[in-house]
């Protein structure tokens, strides 16, 4: 079955869960207070049950690293994958902004277009910071949050400096770079051995997408959720934090932060596990979320 959404490239994928979530990823037209043009908004829904989950992805990314996860929460709840403005394969070029405000405001509407009730938002890494400033912002779409390896109180990408001609440029071709990009990948996992061409195409085919370069570095330049930090010991909704012991991109103390900081949360540990256990544990990580939602929401 072929997806026109997706690059032609999605056809080499060959991982059953990859290969089936990049089959079901479509399109919708969401409108917003934005612009007057309604914009094109990957996504993905399976399952049935209540509440609904909501994964969102992380930086310079898109749904497809929740490819693992998406299909085991779907035989409980109903759960959508989305990619946020300026990522994934929804529109670029149509936004005059890619700002964290604008994000929160796309993915507001697409929340009120498609779902219309509360949330378990779930959101991994940088994502974990625009899942908590949509719950701030936006607490009654809400019910619950997991946070994965998240962002929030570590600052926003370093390349913000560099995102002047030509350097931006510059700076965009070294993330391109499949050497860069599989050096990312393996300090991301814990277990090497899952860094394979299969989840190396996963992470880059939203390269291929239309003003890639020019999106990443919009929003790069908008210093992304750094502004963030303070306002986490905010947050009402009971709260999951989950994180990988070994994670060598955020490292661990942002854990403990998080558990401090949040009222109503709680901390799971998940071993022999890097930035993404999502990927990494994708069962252990589902059975995590699931009892969580059972304890925690109505």
């Amino acid at each position: 079955m072929s997806n026109s959404v997706l690059p032609a490239a999605y056809q080499e994928l060959t991982e059953a869960t990859s290969v089936a979530m990049a089959r079901a990823i479509q399109t919708v037209e969401v409108k917003t207070p934005l612009i007057t043009e309604s914009i094109p908004t990957a996504y993905a829904a399976a399952g049935k049950g209540e509440p609904p989950l909501l994964l969102i992805h992380g930086f310079d990314s898109s749904q497809l690293e929740f490819r693992r996860l998406w299909p085991l929460l779907g035989v409980y709840r109903q759960t959508w994958t989305v990619d946020l403005l300026g990522f994934g394969f929804s529109d670029r070029a149509l936004s005059p902004t890619l700002s964290p405000g604008a994000i929160k405001l796309h993915l507001y509407s697409f929340w009120q277009q498609m779902i219309g009730r509360p949330a378990v938002l779930v959101g991994a890494s940088m994502s974990g910071a625009a899942a908590i400033d949509f719950a701030l912002t936006y607490p009654e779409a809400v019910t619950a949050l997991v946070l994965i390896d998240s962002a929030g109180f570590a600052a926003g990408p370093a390349m913000d400096r560099f995102m002047v001609p030509p350097l931006d440029s510059l700076a965009t071709a070294f993330l391109r770079s499949p050497r860069v990009r599989r050096s990312i990948s393996r300090q991301a996992y814990f277990n090497k051995a899952l860094v394979t061409a299969d989840s190396e195409l996963c992470a880059a085919l939203h390269l291929q997408a239309p003003r890639w370069k020019e999106a990443l570095i919009i929003f790069t330049k908008s210093s992304g959720y750094n502004f963030l930090s303070h306002k986490i010991t905010q947050i009402t909704h009971p709260t999951l934090i989950i994180w990988g012991e070994q994670d060598r991109i955020l490292g661990t103390q942002d854990a403990l932060r998080f558990k401090q900081a949040i009222p109503h949360s709680e901390l799971v540990w998940i071993p022999e596990c890097g930035h993404v256990p999502h990927l990494e544990k994708p069962e252990v990580t589902a059975g995590t979320i699931t009892t969580f939602v059972n304890a925690n929401v109505d």
